[in-house]
């Protein structure tokens, strides 16, 4: 399937197709998960309704880190196999995970200043996710810093495989230090020790987050595609008049020598 969409007349083809699907699915399972998670969802017996936000907070971890892991593969597939629709993905999604990772810090903060009293503190939790906000952007700014984007793509895909370090450290800081986050609810040896009342309007953000991000990863790879296809049409233009320019005519001077 990925060899068959590395064509790009064929993922263009597949994504004319699916981009609709993808985006007014996201837009409909978005729109039932927020009125449930507003509406019908019970408030916390101890956090009151600031556990609403909850519905926006861990989906938007959950895809940061989703989103990392989905470059970091990208990247070594680009490295290894030279794949290449590989480094375009990778390229694709990273503003896309930077922006989840946004969400997710800024939504902690608002979270964290009645639960603990400050908008920030340097838990372990919270650093590891900061640190990872910075590696997206450090692979956004070195892609476009070469003339040359297989350059670009090269520099960033070392840059996204050294950065999946930090994934298990995120995911295990609240079991390896004393941190003030609390530890996972959902994912978890032995279940999901939230109330059901609870976990089914936030799994249904989560994959209205999902599919939001699949039809933006289609459309920006659609605009990289473009681009790059602009790019080549430039090129190749200026190459072709560059031939056909005629010779300049000899000076009388010298046509009399």
């Amino acid at each position: 399937m990925i060899n068959w969409l590395a064509n790009p007349a064929r993922f263009g083809r597949f994504s004319a197709r699916t981009l609709p699907w993808f985006g007014w699915g996201a837009a409909a399972v978005l729109a039932v998960g927020l009125y449930w998670s507003l509406v019908v969802a019970p408030a916390d017996y101890q956090q009151g309704d600031t556990v609403r936000i909850m519905y926006i907070h861990v989906p938007a971890a959950w895809m940061a880190l989703s989103v990392y892991f989905f470059i970091a593969v990208a990247s070594a597939v680009a490295l290894v196999w030279r794949h290449p629709f590989a480094e375009i993905a990778a390229r694709a999604a990273a503003p896309i995970g930077a922006a989840f990772t946004l969400i997710c810090l800024a939504t902690g903060s608002l979270w964290g200043r009645p639960m603990w009293g400050a908008w920030w503190v340097w838990d372990a939790r919270l650093t590891s996710v900061l640190i990872l906000f910075f590696f997206y952007l450090g692979y956004i700014a070195l892609v476009n810093a070469f003339d040359d984007p297989s350059r670009g793509g090269r520099a960033g895909s070392v840059l996204a495989l050294v950065g999946i370090v930090n994934l298990p450290i995120i995911k295990f800081s609240v079991d390896w230090w004393n941190t003030l986050h609390q530890p996972a609810s959902v994912v978890r040896i032995g279940g999901p020790s939230i109330a059901l009342a609870m976990l089914v309007p936030l799994l249904i953000m989560a994959a209205g987050f999902c599919l939001f991000f699949v039809a933006l990863l289609m459309l920006r790879m659609r605009t990289v595609l473009n681009e790059r296809k602009a790019m080549a049409l430039r090129v190749s233009a200026g190459t072709a008049a560059l031939q056909t320019e005629p010779e300049p005519m000899p000076s009388m001077k010298t046509a009399a020598r």
